[in-house]
């Protein structure tokens, strides 16, 4: 019948004149005055169109390390005589010195080849991944982490994807350090959370305003971020320091959030302390990775741990949400989280050692050789992680606008990428990467030295 309707429908149609297999749109525009054949479509107001104002597209332009990058190595002449530095991110996987251990690697290779992890993982890591995150936390705590206190994601990135929407309620706000790691307020910005900054300290090591939080922070503050080891200064925060932290955050009645990826990459005097330490304080939301330890960061492999032991947040529901995330969201790679077990108890510590040994070379001819250029200074020798916050004394300076055109006119003449401060919220500074052999951070800072002698004022 409905094919009988249908021919009808047709059959119509065509006595209609429609026989020449014009459309009736056609048709109906001609009828209306439109007979040469060139029908005008009339104007839709499509409805996605408002989206362009919308958050995603109006946050995050400016709070992107990546995309900051990109427009600085846009810079670069392909024609240059001399091979790009790369300063401006924390990846030093392309030099065969910073090569990951051995163990990781057969590690993964092995697990590969068993064939029995090419299955979609559980949506908040494979149990025994997640037990060897645990064991692996538990050995610098004074009590014991499970299983269930430990969430595996896709790298630290996306650590910072799911605790960033789970504390994102109507009215919220967050404590955010400055300067600090721009996808924190990214993600904040792309949740409609509220942020607001609290300053790290360069006179005193980097060390954060503690006595500014209560004045910043109100009924609906739900949590503040920590970075430490830090990026982008490069400090190390003292035993005494997280503990003044844990009872500013307990008495404004709020959670901390401790970005812990570079936790292994310390040599100065200062040891890592975990947040964790501090659980029976406040309740702690750690982030952690593999990316930077392991020198790794296309395997993304990253992981929330809880560290809470009077299970706050399992009362609070927010344990509850971390799931509820993940289980509608990505997950690393199910081979990569069934390797965790043997790369988390087979790397030496020799390979960690070499790794600390070629940063602190690195970040000790960094630092001589900034404090020996005059037109750019260095409140802070770096103790950790890969990177130091260098101050621009554009008033020395001719022609220079800002960090941004700093980093732009140099990558130009000097073919050097560094990561402009205003990204990370400090405006004429810059952000330098000692993550490369030694000889090529000795070349990239006398390469800034020249740009800058160049640009002095006359």
């Amino acid at each position: 019948m409905a094919t009988h309707q249908s021919n009808g429908h047709i059959a119509a149609t065509a006595d209609k004149g429609h026989s020449n297999g014009k459309s009736n749109g056609h048709t109906a525009a001609a009828q209306n005055g439109h007979s040469n054949g060139h029908a005008v479509a009339p104007e839709v107001e499509w409805n996605f169109a408002r989206a362009k104002d919308g958050v995603l597209a109006t946050t995050g332009a400016n709070m992107s390390i990546r995309a900051i990058r990109y427009k600085i190595s846009a810079s670069v002449q392909d024609n240059g005589p001399r091979p790009v530095l790369p300063l401006a991110h924390g990846d030093p996987s392309m030099f065969p010195a910073f090569r990951t251990a051995i163990e990781a690697e057969d590690a993964v290779a092995a697990t590969l080849r068993t064939g029995e992890f090419n299955c979609y993982p559980a949506g908040v890591g494979l149990p025994a991944a997640r037990s060897a995150v645990a064991e692996h936390l538990s050995k610098d705590l004074p009590y014991q982490l499970s299983a269930d206190d430990i969430f595996l994601t896709a790298g630290g990135t996306q650590a910072i994807e799911v605790v960033i929407p789970v504390l994102a309620q109507p009215g919220a706000n967050i404590l955010l350090p400055r300067p600090g790691y721009p996808n924190y307020e990214a993600r904040a910005g792309f949740n409609r959370l509220e942020v607001r900054h609290f300053d790290l300290l360069p006179d005193k090591g980097w060390e954060i305003d503690i006595n500014s939080l209560e004045s910043i922070a109100d009924k609906n503050t739900t949590a503040m971020v920590i970075i430490n080891p830090n990026n982008p200064c490069g400090s190390v925060y003292s035993y005494e320091h997280l503990a003044k932290v844990a009872e500013v955050a307990r008495k404004l009645g709020i959670l901390v959030i401790a970005d812990e990826v570079y936790g292994k990459l310390v040599f100065g005097s200062a040891p890592f302390i975990p947040m964790g330490v501090f659980g029976h304080i406040a309740p702690v939301l750690s982030i952690g990775s593999l990316s930077k330890s392991w020198i790794v960061p296309g395997w993304r492999l990253g992981w929330v741990a809880v560290y809470d032991p009077k299970r706050i947040l399992q009362e609070t529901k927010i344990a509850t949400s971390i799931t509820n995330y993940l289980n509608v969201s990505t997950d690393p790679a199910t081979f990569i989280q069934g390797a965790l077990p043997k790369i988390l108890e087979n790397t030496k510590e020799d390979f960690f050692k070499r790794i600390i040994a070629l940063l602190k070379e690195s970040s000790e001819i960094c630092y001589k050789d900034i404090k020996e250029n005059r037109y750019i200074s260095c409140p802070h020798k770096p103790e950790g992680s890969m990177f130091v916050m260098v101050k621009l004394n554009l008033h020395l300076l001719e022609g220079i606008q800002d960090d941004i055109d700093f980093c732009c006119k140099l990558a130009k003449e000097e073919s050097v990428i560094l990561c402009p401060g205003s990204v990370l919220g400090m405006e004429n500074w810059v952000r330098i990467t000692f993550a490369i052999v030694p000889s090529s951070i000795q070349d990239g800072v006398e390469r800034i030295k020249s740009f800058c002698q160049r640009h002095k004022k006359k």
